[in-house]
């Protein structure tokens, strides 16, 4: 069989009931997490502008808005806004070895489907999401070089189609055509995050806006290419350095990709939680204050470097800053911690967080994974002449370390309340806990007020 024909096949044949407890307990806790994130991302940088453009596109429609009770567009324009809220503040989870962000792009184009039309019962609504992790899960593993086009957006588009095509039940030959329609519309390079551009969610949100129409292309009868995975000009081919497609789809059998997700605890890109929690125990543990920081150097593998490398600069987009390590670093010494509130004008040009940074910077250690984040090391020389060291074996969040349950929650109240919808926490806790018996996700979704017509 074709790389396409084996990924729908397996698609198409996961069911809820079949899932095991692990993985569903997963799926509850990154769907939780990824709309109390859609939430926050109202206020994300450029967010409203991107629903102005969005509504440009026309409004009314059967779809909502996270964290923007009353709004409601069209269903691909939905998808847009939503996914670019999700990954709009670098908050939403991600899948470390595949080096990609599967919830953003996956449940913006769910939620979307979902409620254009018929009601989906929520067994179907968790099971799809398993389904379209697995399959951009498994995109992402199957390249063996570095990235150079932006994976969450390139294989997400994928993942989306997957997930649509479960949810809906739509038969074998029904499910192959979309999924070779997505090949047209999978795009996104590196060049925005080298150069901390907002086209980073840009492109995720094109990939979910895009995955309704490669569906609706299929509805309408037009058949799809055969190969948009593994053929001479496929996703593969095109859009991956190097790839070893057999491994990838060998580890479909060994358990489903969403419980190797990891949280996001601060909003930065996550190769910069390793430095913070780094800075956080060298303050705890060996008295680091700002005042007595002579130079810090975070020894990481390659993939740190590159993503998060970057220097402190005056006038910093929200986008650049949190992909830059030093400037982070400066916040939790100061801080203790990295907030969604950093992220604002007068944090960015703060002088004495842009002088702080100046004296850290990120050293490629020469790790020859190129996925790698850890292991890696801070090593910090103070002003009175000590040096100390906190090495990172594990990256917070992590199947390695996941959070607690509390600071699940904390992080979801905070989004909550970022985006002014404080009072949904409760309601959002119980009904993605009963999802599983509910006659229609989106009104059970709808119904915590996070979302929906007014």
């Amino acid at each position: 069989m074709s790389a396409s024909e084996t990924l729908i096949d397996h698609a198409l044949g996961v069911t809820w009931d079949a899932t095991p407890g692990a993985v569903q307990d997963a799926v509850r806790t990154f769907l939780h997490d990824s709309l109390c994130v859609g939430v926050a991302g109202r206020n994300a940088a450029h967010a409203d502008a991107v629903l102005a453009m969005a509504q440009g596109w026309g409004e009314g429609g059967a779809a909502s808005v996270l964290g923007r009770p009353g709004v409601m567009l069209p269903a691909a324009s939905a998808a847009f806004v939503n996914a670019f809220q999700i990954h709009g503040q670098e908050y939403d989870c991600v899948h470390e070895p595949a080096v990609l962000h599967p919830m953003a792009t996956v449940l913006a184009a769910l939620l979307a489907e979902a409620e254009r039309d018929a009601p989906v019962l929520g067994r179907d609504f968790l099971a799809a999401i398993v389904a379209g992790v697995d399959v951009a899960v498994t995109l992402g593993l199957a390249a063996t070089g570095p990235l150079s086009f932006f994976r969450p957006a390139t294989a997400g588009i994928f993942g989306c189609v997957a997930a649509i095509v479960r949810m809906r039940r739509m038969d074998r030959q029904q499910a192959l055509d979309p999924f070779g329609h997505a090949l047209a519309f999978a795009s996104g390079t590196m060049q925005a995050h080298v150069e901390g551009k907002p086209a980073l969610p840009v492109q995720v949100a094109n990939a979910a806006r895009s995955s309704l129409v490669a569906i609706d292309l299929a509805r309408a009868g037009m058949p799809g290419v055969a190969a948009p995975i593994d053929g001479p000009f496929g996703y593969l081919a095109l859009q991956e350095v190097s790839h070893d497609l057999p491994a990838a789809l060998a580890l479909l059998a060994r358990g489903h990709a969403i419980a190797q997700v990891s949280w996001k605890p601060f909003p930065t890109g996550r190769a910069g939680h390793g430095g913070i929690v780094a800075t956080q125990q060298l303050m705890a543990k060996q008295g680091l204050r700002p005042e007595l920081l002579d130079r810090l150097a975070y020894h990481a593998p390659p993939l740190i470097h590159r993503l998060v490398g970057r220097p402190a600069k005056p006038d910093m987009e929200p986008g650049y800053a949190r992909l830059c390590l030093p400037w982070l670093i400066a916040v939790t010494l100061t801080r203790g911690t990295v907030a969604l509130a950093d992220f604002r004008r007068e944090s960015l040009d703060d002088p004495a967080l842009l002088a702080l940074a100046a004296r850290i910077t990120v050293v490629n250690d020469g790790n020859p994974d190129p996925a790698a984040f850890v292991p890696a090391r801070a090593l910090a020389r103070l002003s009175d002449g000590r040096s100390v060291e906190m090495a990172i074996d594990a990256q917070l969040g992590s199947p390695q370390w996941p959070l607690t349950r509390q600071q699940h929650d904390a992080k979801a109240l905070g989004c909550l309340s970022f985006g002014g919808l404080a009072a949904a926490h409760q309601p959002l806790i119980d009904a993605v806990a009963g999802l599983d018996d509910s006659e229609d996700a989106l009104a059970s979704l709808r119904a915590t007020g996070i979302m929906g017509a007014a």
